[in-house]
């Protein structure tokens, strides 16, 4: 028992360091390791096993929505990038460039692909000539890099894996159609299958993605009261289209620029799962994202039939993830060691379990334990991961709306991030000087124009001057 005590308490307690908890439990669950290159890192087999997960499940949503997966290359010429003035500027810090190849100096640099959009657009102009061949639906599933000063696993890191759609329409009105709805996607993929709710709306003109007209988010938050930006979904318009030349002919027989999209969701998310759903014993799972939904543990697994019985009860569950934990650790390690890697329900089995002709369900995240016939074990676990599902996003809904205040004037906009930490809905006046001046002041960010307006006073929290917009704002990651 020793051992296994031991194993708990090396993860920091949430409330005593939340930073520390999140870099405890990264490691003791073996989602990644530290490469010897800062800012990059080894997706061990469980962190990859959720990252499998996460895209199996968004790329069934995306096709249903008609759009096919393609790829573009690693790397972009200097030239190509700079086409479209203001992504290259907005990307400029965070380039990393191949300036040779082998031992030949490049004529021209080449640049990482920070992001796609430009390698798309170009393509695009190719291969777009009629009304026809509109719309395009792409998306590619790949990794990027963005050179960051302070890097996070998950959060923050110097190479991260995404998938990145980029499509083209006829018009405005398409292009603008197909920018929401994705971004609806997303927010339904992080409610249904991860469990986590979220806040939509629109960033303001600051924080919009650069080169975008608009640039429409998911906004997380987590247990510690910090939002997580979770996926975005831009609308360009008609501006890379211009930049690169973009053009179709229409119905009409006109020449005419297409319009724009492009949206992402990347191994942030992962970091997301951890962080709104963990405990101090390590990860907790929402089933449907989960790599392993059941663990089946055999107790003094030497007696006579009792890995016989965990075998049989292993196979009835086959319509599930799920596997046996036959190794020679002691029952209380095997426990501590399903908590800390999040499988939500262990089955235990044992020679009384047996002779009494039942099992032991635990959930993890209730720890509730269950006491159920053998033969009804497949139906009752797949009955309880059900309803685990649904009461991790009821918790998480819950936690959400109890940290989020609202802030009529200035003085209760500072009082309220003084002393509690969450969203704070306060009305703004539009202003970038007042959006630059309340994150000097506080230290938060304007986290998005939801989509669901509030007046909740006339008057801007920052200048006193007439308000536009109800905007959330809160500390970020």
């Amino acid at each position: 028992m020793a051992d296994d005590k031991k194993f708990v308490e090396q993860v920091t307690s949430r409330d005593v360091d939340f930073a520390q908890w999140y870099t405890d439990v990264v490691v003791k669950a073996n989602l990644v390791a530290y490469s010897n290159i800062k800012g990059f890192i080894v997706f061990k087999p469980a962190g990859y096993a959720l990252w499998e997960n996460i895209q199996k499940l968004l790329d069934a949503r995306f096709k249903a929505t008609g759009v096919q997966n393609v790829y573009m290359p690693l790397l972009v010429p200097e030239a190509l990038m700079a086409k479209e003035g203001e992504l290259v500027q907005g990307f400029a810090p965070e380039v990393a460039w191949v300036t040779s190849g082998g031992t030949e100096p490049l004529t021209e640099r080449l640049c990482v692909r920070p992001t796609s959009e430009t390698l798309f657009s170009d393509f695009y102009a190719q291969d777009v000539h009629s009304y026809r061949d509109l719309p395009r639906l792409y998306n590619q599933w790949c990794s990027v890099v963005r050179w960051e000063k302070e890097t996070r696993p998950f959060l923050r890191s110097r190479e991260f894996l995404w998938q990145e759609g980029h499509t083209i329409h006829a018009t405005a009105e398409e292009a603008e159609e197909r920018t929401q709805q994705m971004l609806n996607v997303y927010a339904d993929f992080l409610a249904e299958d991860c469990a986590i709710p979220v806040v939509k709306g629109r960033k303001t003109d600051k924080e919009k993605f650069a080169g975008a007209e608009a640039t429409y988010t998911v906004e997380a938050l987590m247990h510690d009261g910090r939002a997580l930006q979770s996926g975005t979904s831009h609308y360009f318009g008609d501006k890379f289209a211009k930049a690169y030349d973009i053009t179709f002919t229409d119905k009409d027989n006109k020449m005419k620029y297409v319009h724009q999209t492009s949206w992402g969701m990347s191994t942030r998310v992962i970091g997301a799962l951890i962080m709104v759903h963990g405990d101090d014993s390590g990860l907790v799972l929402p089933p449907r994202i989960a790599p392993v939904q059941v663990t089946v543990i055999p107790i003094q697994q030497r007696k006579e039939g009792v890995l016989e019985t965990a075998g049989r009860i292993a196979e009835a569950l086959s319509n599930f993830r799920v596997k046996v934990d036959d190794s020679d650790k002691s029952p209380g390690f095997k426990f501590a060691e399903q908590e800390m890697n999040g499988i939500p329900l262990r089955v235990e089995i044992g020679p009384k379990d047996i002779e009494a002709g039942k099992a032991v369900i635990v959930r993890r995240d209730t720890r509730e334990k269950i006491e159920c016939e053998i033969g009804a074990i497949p139906e009752k676990v797949g009955e309880v991961l059900e309803l685990m599902q649904r009461e991790m996003l009821e918790r998480a809904a819950a936690h959400l709306e109890a940290h989020t205040y609202v802030a009529r004037d200035k003085e209760e906009f500072e009082k309220t991030f003084a002393e509690k930490t969450g969203f704070v809905k306060a009305m703004w006046c539009g202003s970038r000087e007042c959006e630059e001046k309340i994150k000097e002041d506080y230290g938060v960010t304007s986290r998005c124009i939801p989509f669901e307006q509030e007046e909740i006073a006339g008057t801007c929290v920052c200048c006193g001057k007439s308000a536009a917009k109800m905007v959330y704002w809160g500390k970020s990651y």
